[in-house]
């Protein structure tokens, strides 16, 4: 075990930790040894070489001394004596919080092999993990585990590893640390599937081995010659993982176009030397046409820099070479692990990146916690955002962001924060004016166009692909409709009471109260008119409740449309219901009728009416559950705009949409969305614009036909 601890303090003094914490892993060493004195693991080592193996692990990875500590003692409760106080004394605070994060994640195991405990365990150890050092040490454990697993049974073996596949790889790949992510996957893939693996180990251009002792020899000629010019560098060369090759072959490669089988890695200390070590390789070897990437002039979106070539080694057998300085290498590696190590030294891009990794997971517990409780649900969301690939889009400062592929501004909008995404208006993506829909692609750079008198729309839930932007659009009108209906519901409670001739110091009695509260079976007043308001409980019913004379409760809906058909009251909405006053109303998304078109309620089940225009193609041949509807004359018509669609054919490929937002601005129609398409010699725009009214909508579209360039104008 000297041997051990004497290359962890050798990493520990690379790593430049200080005196007074290099002291502080010497006191956690002498600390877990006491703890671990006498006890063996499954396959015959002395305990304390796993808590020593995990703590190389992780120093390798450049983190920062708190960590190594953590990784020394992470085994001491429950394979020990200690208690997190003791932790807490001798250690400090982080300390202990972590170590308590670690032993609740490290008690969690899957039940079955199916994919849904795999991702229950994966929703709870991150929801647990606060802190990410919990997960870095929990892949460095899982690593040793996975290296010494002799000792466990054949089933255990497979079962562990299938939680490594399902759980952890997907996790490390995440944090982008890749070089537990590898070693985790191969492990893996070797316990799971043994008949693949021992395939594509024995397809390989020559054994193992051997490819071992060549890449050996091409690294021992390039050492020669780096010396020779003077290089400081270090070097290192692997032949690819099986589980690695397995990934490629299955997505379409074949053995003969896959070029990086055996791969060599140089890191040097200046970013010109990666240039002067290319041209050095290529002289030696004879380059694969074609395989050059420069991504330190133009790095990849996620921040990754390196030099990338291809050249032929012995016998014609490829070899890739990748080179990059010591910081490009500890981004690309160690991920979020770097951090520590790169903490003033590195670019505010790289750091944004990384801690958006974690929390990323950390929106998606979060967002399904509530409204997903079938682990199948929860498959499918991890699957569509944190499993798919990533893009990394720019805000106008500069500042990284990472998105799932697919995301939209709106997506990009909550995930700069909860107020920007409720108040946005428009996007700029790339100096252009785009829709909110668009799909925004690597290297995007984003603004966001905000105003504090906006709102969210509701069409915006279908536009978002992070669960994350759904979740808070959601939210924002569930609180809103929500304080919608307990004002309602307190309005309509009051009248019942009226109409009765109840005094409403007798009916707000706090035992009466209490007693409504207990019978409907809710927490509060305000759920009581919540319940009224959304129309689950008529007034009528709750003031019989309260005085002791229970009536069935009713379908309010169907039943206020069937009692009083003639009757037409102008109530507050925008739209008046034939014989009702408080029924909830939307307007379709299909057809948008905005004030002064032809309209009818069609009746839904359990959401109220939706408002349709009468030639709506979505209510041909429908008979049933319509219902004749007005425009509320008295209605805040100043304040109030609606949302339709036009589109625009123009006859030359010309940029005119300052003309067109001009015309706009004359008639006070907002445009809150563009999408030019441009096809052969025409240009087509789709427009969002909100309007007052038919009339204005009409005098807008008139003003835009008499526009030269403009053919047609269609609403839509």
């Amino acid at each position: 075990m000297e041997e051990l601890f004497s290359k962890l303090l050798d990493i520990s003094i690379e790593n430049r930790y200080s005196k007074e914490e290099i002291d502080e892993i010497n006191k956690a060493y002498e600390f877990a040894c006491e703890q671990h004195r006498g006890m063996k693991r499954k396959n015959g080592e002395e305990y304390i070489s796993h808590p020593l193996n995990v703590a190389i692990i992780v120093a390798n990875l450049n983190v920062d001394a708190t960590t190594v500590v953590c990784a020394l003692v992470h085994e001491t409760i429950d394979h020990g004596s200690s208690t997190l106080d003791e932790i807490e004394r001798l250690f400090g605070v982080d300390v202990k919080n972590i170590i308590n994060s670690l032993t609740n994640v490290n008690r969690l195991h899957l039940t079955d092999y199916s994919e849904s405990s795999s991702m229950y365990l994966r929703k709870v150890l991150v929801a647990l993990s606060e802190d990410v050092r919990v997960l870095i040490l929990k892949l460095a454990g899982r690593v040793h585990n996975l290296r010494t697993n002799e000792g466990l049974s054949k089933d255990k073996q497979k079962q562990k590893a299938l939680e490594t596949w399902n759980v952890l790889v997907p996790i490390a790949a995440r944090l982008g640390i890749n070089e537990l992510k590898e070693e985790l996957e191969d492990l893996s893939f070797r316990y799971l599937k043994p008949d693949i693996y021992e395939e594509i180990e024995s397809e390989l251009p020559a054994p193992r081995v051997e490819l071992e002792g060549i890449l050996s020899d091409v690294m021992n000629e390039i050492i020669d010659s780096l010396n020779d010019h003077n290089i400081e560098y270090k070097i290192k060369g692997r032949v690819k993982s099986v589980a690695s090759l397995h990934n490629k072959l299955s997505n379409g490669h074949v053995w003969s176009k896959i070029y990086d089988i055996m791969g060599i890695r140089i890191i040097c200390e200046e970013e010109s030397d990666c240039y002067l070590i290319i041209g050095i390789i290529h002289s030696l070897f004879r380059p694969i046409p074609k395989r050059f990437k420069d991504y330190i002039a133009m790095p990849k979106g996620n921040s990754y820099q390196s030099l990338h070539t291809g050249v032929f080694g012995p016998n014609g057998l490829p070899i890739e070479v990748q080179v990059r300085t010591k910081e490009m290498d500890e981004i690309a590696e160690h991920g979020v692990a770097s951090h520590w190590s790169y903490k003033e030294n590195s670019s505010k891009n790289i750091q944004s990146v990384m801690e958006q990794k974690l929390q990323m997971f950390r929106n998606i517990i979060e967002a399904n916690s509530d409204d997903i409780t079938n682990d199948d649900d929860f498959v499918d969301n991890v699957s569509s955002e944190l499993l798919t690939d990533s893009i990394y889009v720019f805000t106008p400062k500069g500042d990284v962001v990472e998105l799932p592929a697919g995301s939209t501004p709106i997506d990009f909008a909550y995930r700069i924060h909860s107020k920007v995404g409720d108040t946005t208006v428009g996007a700029i993506v790339n100096d252009t004016m785009v829709t909110l829909d668009y799909v925004l692609q690597d290297n995007d750079v984003v603004k966001i166009m905000t105003n504090q008198n906006s709102t969210p729309n509701k069409d915006w839930i279908n536009i978002a692909k992070t669960t994350a932007a759904k979740t808070k659009i959601k939210a924002y009108f569930s609180k809103k409709d929500r304080e919608e209906y307990i004002a309602r519901g307190k309005e309509l409670f009051e009248r019942e009471l009226r109409r009765e001739k109840i005094s409403f110091s007798l009916a707000y009695e706090q035992d009466k109260i209490d007693k409504l509260i207990k019978d409907l079976k809710v927490s509060s007043l305000d759920e009581v008119y919540l319940n009224i308001g959304s129309l689950r409980y008529t007034p009528f019913y709750v003031v019989n409740l309260l005085f002791e004379n229970k009536n069935d409760v009713k379908d309010l809906l169907l039943d206020k449309v069937n009692i009083n058909q003639n009757n037409k009251i102008n109530y507050k909405n925008d739209i008046i219901v034939s014989g009702c006053d408080d029924i909830l109303v939307n307007l379709a998304s299909c057809c948008k009728p905005v004030y002064g078109d032809k309209i009818v309620g069609y009746i839904t089940k359990g959401q109220g009416i939706t408002i349709h225009k009468t030639d709506c193609a979505n209510l041909t041949g429908v008979v049933n559950r319509l219902i004749d509807v007005e425009w509320n004359p008295n209605s805040d018509r100043e304040n109030t705009k609606y949302i339709c669609h036009l589109s625009i054919l123009t006859n030359g490929i010309n940029n005119n949409v300052l003309d067109i937002v001009t015309a706009a601005t004359i008639r006070n129609v907002t445009v809150s969305g563009i999408n030019e398409v441009n096809r052969n010699s025409n240009t087509y725009y789709d427009l969002v614009v909100k309007v007052q009214s038919k009339d204005s909508l009409d005098l807008f579209i008139s003003d835009l036909k008499n526009l030269s360039f403009i053919e047609s104008v269609k609403r839509y």
